[in-house]
């Protein structure tokens, strides 16, 4: 799987940029602030549908645009797919698979498979739970249809609950219908834990080596999956939860609170770990992942990594640059020097400023 191109009309600080790459590795270099990282958030939201930074569609937009275009040409298994996605400012993006019209963003998802690797991605293991369950749930909705049927249902109704929990204040009749949201919340939550279960499974059979690897045999690593609530016990403890949910007004439990615990040998690396053995357990978590879509999908996914070279030492940056292999990789960074004396091979070099490609080679 490669992007053979990328075109942008009124994205971000692009007016206009059509771009051809290179089936191997692709650099974007030029100062901070010139428009490199929108490259990549487009090719990110050509796989998922959604920015990565969590931006809204209008604020996506050119400023002083109504509307946007991100243009993606994928070759992937041996034919070329076309992605269009129009951005509008006040209306639901329209997307287009090879010029017909899809009817809901989600049937996207699995088209393109990027693994996305930025500097916030090396706080994943000492940020809050939700970091983590975003990892894996952004991971699981690429991968896996199921999954993102079921997420998308139970944070409905997680949304849908908790409105009702407001209302009762004005409306306390309306406690009788709780049962019948906790009903549909354990059918579908359920489902969420089962899947995150196996997914992690599925992880800790590639992070173990990896990370041993990595750290030069000193160290083992494993991912322990603590749900905040059983499936066995997930209608009990919901409506044992209730009295608490009306004073809170809020869900207390359900998959949307669980969390994941980063391990090397019995430490606990969030709580006890080093900085160094924070990004160190980050790191073999995105290699990992690279891995683990190798193995579902049958292919290679694109690879995109947003400045986080400068983030890690020369040991790392090795091991993470042996690591891409025969994976599509698209960089950015603010100098090309120390990529041009490494031994590193470059497909296409692209200089970046202020929304223009000035120099390509």
């Amino acid at each position: 799987m490669i992007i053979k191109s990328l075109e942008l009309m009124d994205y971000r600080n692009y007016e206009s940029l059509n771009i051809n790459f290179g089936s191997g590795t692709n650099i974007l270099y030029g100062d901070n602030a010139q428009g490199k990282t929108n490259i990549l958030e487009a090719i990110f939201l050509a796989s998922i549908t959604k920015s990565h930074r969590g931006t809204k569609d209008k604020d996506i937009i050119r400023f002083g645009c109504e509307e946007g275009h991100i243009r993606t040409l994928l070759f992937k298994d041996n034919v070329d797919t076309k992605i269009d996605i129009h951005l509008r400012s006040s209306k639901t993006k329209v997307i287009a698979i090879d010029g017909k019209r899809i009817k809901k963003a989600t049937e996207l998802l699995g088209i393109l498979n990027v693994v996305f690797f930025s500097p916030e991605d090396l706080n994943i293991i000492k940020n809050g739970p939700g970091e983590r369950r975003r990892f894996i749930d952004m991971e699981l909705c690429q991968l896996d249809d199921f999954y993102l049927y079921n997420l998308n249902n139970y944070n409905k109704i997680v949304n849908q609950r908790n409105t009702l929990l407001k209302d009762l204040y004005f409306n306390p009749s309306l406690k009788e219908t709780i049962e019948i949201w906790n009903s549909q919340l354990v059918s579908f939550g359920s489902k969420v834990i089962e899947r995150r279960k196996t997914f992690v499974d599925q992880l800790n059979e590639v992070i173990g080596p990896m990370h041993e690897k990595l750290s030069g045999g000193r160290e083992s690593l494993r991912i322990i999956y603590t749900p905040n609530v059983s499936i066995e016990d997930f209608e009990e403890k919901l409506s044992r939860s209730t009295e608490q949910d009306i004073k809170s007004k809020m869900t207390n439990v359900g998959p949307h609170r669980d969390d994941f615990v980063f391990m090397t040998e019995d430490i606990d690396i969030r709580r006890f770990g080093s900085q160094g053995q924070q990004r160190t357990a980050a790191l073999s978590l995105k290699l990992s992942e690279i891995k683990i879509v190798k193995k579902i999908i049958n292919d290679t996914p694109v690879l995109l990594l947003d400045d986080v070279l400068s983030e890690l030492d020369s040991g790392r940056q090795n091991f993470l640059l042996d690591s891409i292999g025969d994976v599509q990789t698209i960089i950015t960074c603010t100098g090309v020097e120390d990529f041009v004396n490494s031994r590193l091979k470059i497909d296409k070099l692209f200089e970046i400023s202020n929304g223009k490609i000035v120099k390509e080679q």
